[in-house]
């Protein structure tokens, strides 16, 4: 069958408007690392410092949401179903986070990274082995890119401040500082060597 005859037989009896326009090309609207105007009362400047420290900390949870993901599918030995569970709601809450970090940007005028081969072209967590390590090795990975994003998170809530950016603030501070905390509190507690049995 022709293109034509393909064509032909798709627009027999169908409403034009209903057919959906494919396969579209067109220029990026918006560049990366730029920031539109918007009346938030913030300086513009002062917007496009926010959305670079607060892309570092997208891409960094992008990464370790990914961690958390491989770890949880990887997870090996007599704590399997504990920390199977653990990490997967580890990585769900991670994943709220991504979004909220996201959105954020998109309110302050920038662009978020979207695409993951962007977030590992930026990202500061170093990446792991492709196959298994061993489950502390795995445990230890994850507190090491926790550290990582909470001494971003640190630096973002100073300069947010010193720049009146309130809302990037307070997310910084109130839900993405305190839940890393408390991740890496349940992640460490996994890597006290203590008995099971006897004391």
């Amino acid at each position: 069958m022709s293109k034509s005859d393909e064509t032909s037989i798709v627009a027999q009896g169908v409403n034009h408007g209903s057919q959906p326009l494919l396969h579209q090309h067109g220029q990026e609207i918006q560049l990366f690392g730029s920031v539109r105007r918007l009346p938030l009362s913030l300086s513009i400047e002062a917007r496009a410092e926010s959305c670079q420290l607060l892309n570092q900390v997208l891409v960094d949870s992008q990464i370790l949401y990914s961690l958390y993901k491989k770890h949880h599918w990887l997870m090996r030995g007599h704590t399997f179903y504990q920390l199977h569970l653990l990490l997967d709601k580890h990585a769900n809450e991670q994943l709220a986070l991504i979004d909220m970090i996201a959105e954020r940007i998109q309110t302050l005028g920038g662009v978020a990274v979207g695409d993951p081969r962007h977030a590992a072209e930026l990202t500061q967590i170093e990446r792991p082995p492709n196959g298994v390590e061993e489950v502390p090795v795995m445990l230890s990975r994850l507190l090491d890119a926790h550290e990582t994003i909470i001494s971003n998170v640190r630096d973002a809530i100073k300069r947010t401040n010193q720049n009146d950016d309130a809302g990037s603030n307070d997310m910084l501070m109130g839900d993405i500082l305190r839940g890393h905390e408390t991740q890496v509190w349940f992640i460490a507690e996994h890597l006290v060597d203590t008995p099971l049995v006897r004391a």
